[in-house]
């Protein structure tokens, strides 16, 4: 699916610069190139998780999102898989593909740091009611695990949004373990489209191989006749 490859790397540089991720790069770029525009292009993971999703139709006519924690973006498809937006994302504080046993029914305080990650996987993401009777994109409630945007009462110090528009995805790990997203987009783009009935979020690997997240990814390749990367 070439197309789809060649559309992801076209739209990292027509989503605008406030939504914008950075180029990931040994030296990292000026903050202000950051907020100017400049674009990064999909991973080695994110075009091989999107090129599968594409050919296999793995999203059942439902709309996608691809999460690559390693460079902090989100690329948003739509039930055709056609590229609709990138932006930067805010994920869990703490390295890790799986959630802690028994998470979802901690209060926030008793989290301790280890334990604040963004569980990989691919997970079907449904609107429903959080705390304060407030309706949010959850990825997966089992662990309290949501989509959503930079909570209006974020602690100050945290630079929730700085973190956000820095020039490389360094610093974007900060939350409990759900995925922050701009408010713009998050209003403008994913909700209309997850809103129905809701979607899929392909959450990538911090560690795990690619195949051990994505199993059907292994079956595609075998089908396929391609071998999987070492």
């Amino acid at each position: 699916m070439i197309h789809v490859l060649l559309a992801l790397a076209g739209l990292a540089l027509a989503t605008p610069a406030a939504e914008r991720p950075r180029t990931t790069s040994p030296k990292p770029a000026p903050v202000a190139a950051a907020r100017d525009g400049t674009a990064i292009l999909p991973s080695a993971e994110a075009l091989r998780v999107a090129d599968w999703v594409a050919a296999s139709g793995d999203n059942r006519a439902l709309p996608y999102a691809i999460v690559d924690k390693k460079n902090a973006a989100l690329f948003l498809f739509d039930a055709k898989a056609k590229p609709i937006a990138v932006v930067p994302v805010l994920i869990g504080v703490a390295v890790g593909d799986d959630a802690s046993p028994g998470i979802g029914s901690k209060k926030l305080a008793e989290i301790g740091p280890a334990e604040k990650t963004t569980p990989a996987g691919r997970f079907l993401a449904k609107f429903g009611l959080a705390f304060g009777k407030e309706r949010i994109l959850w990825v997966d409630y089992a662990t309290s695990v949501a989509l959503h945007p930079i909570p209006p009462d974020s602690k100050k110090k945290d630079r929730r949004r700085e973190r956000m528009l820095s020039p490389t995805p360094d610093d974007n790990r900060i939350t409990f373990g759900c995925i922050n997203v701009p408010k713009v987009f998050y209003g403008t783009k994913l909700r209309p489209l997850f809103q129905r009935r809701g979607g899929y979020v392909y959450v990538l690997p911090d560690t795990k191989p690619l195949e051990a997240v994505f199993p059907r990814l292994r079956v595609a390749a075998l089908v396929n006749g391609d071998a999987a990367p070492e």
